[in-house]
């Protein structure tokens, strides 16, 4: 878990590069990665990395109650390794090594005290979406052992894959220090069909903004009378995931030749916490990560932890 003299200094960090005035900008370019080396170098396995780019963009022409709606183009990629990423065995692998690359379209839509967002996705699995070779880069860097095992990946298949997400206030008091909203998410596709939801609790450094308007959604780019605020806040985030199926796992439906595969756990409970905060045209943060087994025959049953860092810039 991150120790508590990195929590101070990610706390002294943003506070001292806090800005007090209120801008107005439209557009975003934004990069998250996660990574379990953000948590211990000592760790490799399972979900071991997630790289992001996106695209956001404010609606000029809001309709019906809309407060605001933001359009996203975005492009993903997720690697999957068993235990260990040199495991040379296959008889080791107590989940598949798999890789997911693809690119997405999603529009965000926030109301007063509700927000809905929707998403389309279109990519591969398997060998196409390069996880040997984008592990490879990453050992490189770090000057890590090449990972074997990766001809024992997810055969290929394209990924098709639908999300919706929706929010919604659920305590708000005077001091707008501290709120709790409720979330509820489901994904239906190719790769992933599950639903989730749970509780989305932010602490506030300063006063906290509408979720209409904040980084923790994403609502916070606008074209109209509203503007960009000073944020700066820790959050909690437990939610409870019901699985029916991930081809990271199972295999694609469409493509049964992949040599290891295993079933998912129905029932899985994933915490994020961290700090987001404002500084000047950027949005940064941390968000550490604890997630239940995903699926069987796991030989590290206790869950698995990963972490993330978000760098958004804004501009008109």
């Amino acid at each position: 878990m991150v120790s508590m003299h990195r929590f101070a200094f990610l706390v002294l960090f943003f506070l001292i590069f806090q800005v007090h005035a209120q801008n107005q900008f439209s557009k975003q370019f934004s990069l998250n990665t996660d990574n379990d080396l953000y948590t211990s170098v000592n760790r490799d396995r399972y979900y071991t990395s997630g790289i992001f780019l996106s695209y956001k963009y404010a609606a000029k022409n809001l309709k019906n109650n809309e407060v605001n709606r933001i359009y996203e183009w975005h492009i993903g990629h997720e690697m999957f390794t068993p235990q260990k990423a040199i495991v040379t065995s296959a008889n080791e692998h107590d989940r598949p090594f798999a890789a997911y690359l693809y690119g997405g379209f999603g529009i965000t839509r926030a109301y007063d005290d509700h927000i809905l967002r929707t998403n389309f996705e279109l990519g591969m699995i398997g060998p196409s979406a390069r996880g040997r070779e984008m592990q490879d880069f990453i050992h490189d860097i770090y000057g890590f052992r090449k990972a074997v095992g990766w001809q024992f990946q997810i055969s290929d298949a394209i990924g098709v894959n639908m999300d919706a997400l929706y929010v919604k206030e659920f305590y708000t008091p005077t001091k707008k220090r501290f709120d709790i909203s409720w979330i509820t998410d489901a994904s239906l596709g190719t790769v992933y069909t599950n639903v989730a939801a749970g509780l989305y609790s932010r602490i506030g450094f300063s006063p906290l903004q509408k979720i209409s308007n904040s980084i923790a959604f994403n609502t916070h780019l606008n074209v109209k009378e509203q503007k960009r605020k000073v944020e700066s806040f820790f959050f909690v985030n437990p939610m409870l995931r019901y699985q029916l199926y991930d081809a990271t796992v199972e295999g694609s439906l469409f493509n049964q030749s992949s040599s290891i595969t295993y079933d998912v756990k129905p029932i899985v409970f994933h915490l994020q916490m961290g700090v987001l905060f404002t500084a000047h045209r950027f949005n940064l943060g941390y968000v550490y990560h604890f997630t239940t087994s995903t699926s069987e025959g796991l030989v590290h049953d206790g869950g698995n932890i990963y972490g993330t860092i978000r760098l958004g810039y804004l501009f008109d």
